[in-house]
């Protein structure tokens, strides 16, 4: 099977390819990259037209390479997944965390929701259910550590962030370049921790594999 990988963030195609090795080494992958998407999102303060027609035109091109299945890893363009969605079906066409939702729903009551883009905490939150009490918090400040290729400090100030969240039954983390993070925040936690790219990759196996 050949995966389309779109990503919006550098940081996101490592922990994507981490999972699919370790889940799915079989799977074929083809990655996307535009960060300018990401860096578009938080000058504007919000999704448009504009927008959703940059993410159907990099939908028809990963259909045009004869993908059997596209993976967006950038999780607050949940509006412009939708869209490509509906153009592209009956290909799976999945959004970065709508399997971990799938995955935190079925398993928890409150979950809580950590991020380190503070767009996501904007458009994630309505796609859990109503069933799930969800806590969002942001990491502040991982991103930018990230950006300049920290990521011991990306990672503790996540640990430090999640230490907010250990009345939750689980902790789900938003980006996917938080993942490489998830055995820290679970042993600072004692918490259950999901993460996106384990969900999406388990979801998509189970879809086509």
């Amino acid at each position: 099977m050949r995966i389309t990988l779109i990503h919006a963030l550098k940081h996101s195609i490592a922990p994507t390819a981490n999972a699919f090795s370790r889940l799915w080494p079989e799977a074929r992958l083809m990655n996307l990259l535009d960060d300018s998407l990401s860096a578009d999102l938080a000058r504007d303060g919000g999704l448009s037209e504009a927008m959703t027609a940059r993410f159907l035109a990099l939908g028809r091109y990963s259909a045009s390479t004869g993908s059997d299945a596209i993976l967006f890893t950038c999780s607050a363009f949940g509006p412009c997944i939708e869209a490509v969605a509906r153009a592209q079906a009956p290909m799976p066409v999945l959004k970065p965390n709508e399997a971990m939702i799938e995955q935190a729903a079925a398993t928890a009551r409150r979950v809580g929701l950590l991020s380190t883009f503070a767009p996501t905490l904007a458009s994630m939150p309505a796609e859990f259910p109503r069933s799930v009490e969800l806590v969002p918090k942001l990491a502040e400040g991982a991103l930018a550590a990230l950006d300049r290729g920290d990521r011991d400090a990306h990672d503790r100030l996540v640990v430090q962030a999640a230490a907010d969240l250990r009345d939750c039954d689980v902790i789900a983390l938003a980006q996917y370049s938080m993942a490489p993070a998830a055995n820290l925040v679970a042993e600072a936690t004692g918490r259950p921790v999901l993460t996106t790219p384990d969900s999406a990759v388990a979801k998509l196996k189970k879809l086509l594999g």
